[in-house]
């Protein structure tokens, strides 16, 4: 039996795995682009909760690109919502300078509620 052949009809390749010929399928090409803490979220959440969706964009190459940009609205919701949030209580630079705990303090509890926002409206939607 031949190792290997190509279907004529069909342009697929397939290789002899044991008794079976099986197709030579490959996933498209795709740039890589890094993918942060929010991006890897949002995949785990998909992988487990929406299983088409991770599939369809899986094979269709557009997984990594969806997944940074997601990340990059993330990032940028993330930073705004810190922001907006400290000028709205009075988290300022001279706090910091005059009792840096209570800067650190009410900071902390700024970025864990903006955490709280891009997870519920981003990430796992």
């Amino acid at each position: 039996m031949k190792q290997h052949f190509t279907d004529e009809k069909t342009g697929i390749r397939y290789t002899l795995q044991g008794d079976y010929y099986l197709p030579d399928l490959a996933l498209p090409a795709e740039e890589q682009q890094p993918i942060g803490i929010w991006g890897q979220r949002h995949l785990r959440h998909i992988k487990q909760n929406q299983r088409v969706l991770y599939t369809n964009l899986l094979t269709s190459g557009k997984l990594n690109s969806y997944l940074a940009d997601i990340n990059r609205q993330a990032e940028e919701m993330f930073s705004r919502l810190v922001k907006q949030m400290a000028e709205r209580e009075g988290v300022t630079e001279q706090l910091k300078a005059d009792n840096q705990m209570a800067w650190v303090g009410r900071m902390n509890n700024i970025r864990s509620r903006a955490i709280e926002i891009v997870n519920n409206d981003l990430i796992y939607t």
